[in-house]
C-alpha cells in the first residue's frame, strides 16, 4: 500500500519496490583497476581518475541524486567512492592522512538540492576512517552560469578566476567530483588549492562524460 501512495523505485535504472537493485550495484562496482586514468580537454596538472562513463545507471543515480532529491542514493554512490579510494591508497597514489576538498558548486544549486551532494557523498564515504577529513575549501564567486549545455570554451570561461579558496587545507589534498567534462572545474580548483599551499595529489571523480 505504502508503494501505491509514494511509488518506490531504484534511482539507477527505475525497476519498482527497490531504491537500489542488486543489478545497478554491480554495474557500479569498482573493479580492482579502477578508477582509471582519462585526458580531460583541460590539464589540471594532476592525475585524473574516473570510476567510469557517464551513462546507464552510473548517470541515472547521479541525476536522481542531484536533481530530484533523492538522498537514499548517497549511501550507494559514497560506496563506490571509498572503493575507488581504497584502491588508490592500495596503488599508493594517495596515503594518510588525506584532506578530501569536494570541487565547488554554485551556492544557488546547493540550496536547492539540500547541500552539496558531493561533499554528503564524500563525508558518508569516509565516515569512521582515521586519517581521512572531508574540508569544505572551495567555493564559486558570484555569476558562474550552470555549465548544462555550455561548450567546452564556454565552461573555461564561465569558471575562469571564479574558484576561491574559503578553508585552509594543507598536506595531501585529493579533489573529489561527480562528474569531470571538460576538466575545466577540476583545474581551477587544482590551480586555487596549490596557490594556496596544499599538494593536491589527484582528482578523482565518480563518473566522465
Amino acid at each position: 500500500m505504502l508503494d501505491l501512495v509514494l511509488p518506490l523505485e531504484c534511482g539507477g535504472c527505475g525497476a519498482p519496490s527497490t531504491r537500489w537493485c542488486a543489478a545497478c550495484a554491480r554495474q557500479l562496482a569498482v573493479k580492482p583497476d579502477q578508477p582509471h586514468l582519462i585526458t580531460p580537454r583541460v590539464d589540471p596538472g594532476v592525475p585524473v581518475l574516473s570510476l567510469g562513463r557517464y551513462a546507464g545507471a552510473r548517470r541515472e543515480a547521479i541525476v536522481a541524486l542531484k536533481e530530484h532529491g533523492r538522498a537514499d542514493l548517497v549511501d550507494p554512490l559514497a560506496s563506490v567512492l571509498w572503493s575507488g579510494l581504497h584502491n588508490l591508497m592500495a596503488w599508493g597514489l594517495i596515503a594518510t592522512p588525506l584532506t578530501i576538498v569536494p570541487a565547488p558548486t554554485r551556492r544557488s544549486a546547493a540550496r536547492r538540492r539540500g547541500g552539496d551532494p558531493v561533499t554528503r557523498m564524500a563525508r558518508a564515504a569516509t565516515a569512521g576512517h582515521d586519517g581521512v577529513d572531508v574540508v569544505q575549501a572551495l567555493r564559486l564567486r558570484s555569476l558562474v552560469r550552470d555549465s548544462v549545455g555550455l561548450s567546452g570554451a564556454d565552461r573555461q570561461r564561465n569558471i575562469a578566476g571564479r574558484v576561491k579558496v574559503v578553508k585552509p587545507v594543507s598536506g595531501h589534498v585529493l579533489v573529489v567530483d561527480d562528474i569531470v567534462t571538460t576538466g575545466a572545474t577540476a583545474g581551477e580548483s587544482v590551480q586555487m588549492l596549490s596557490i594556496a599551499g596544499a599538494h593536491v595529489a589527484a582528482v578523482l571523480s565518480i563518473a566522465n562524460a
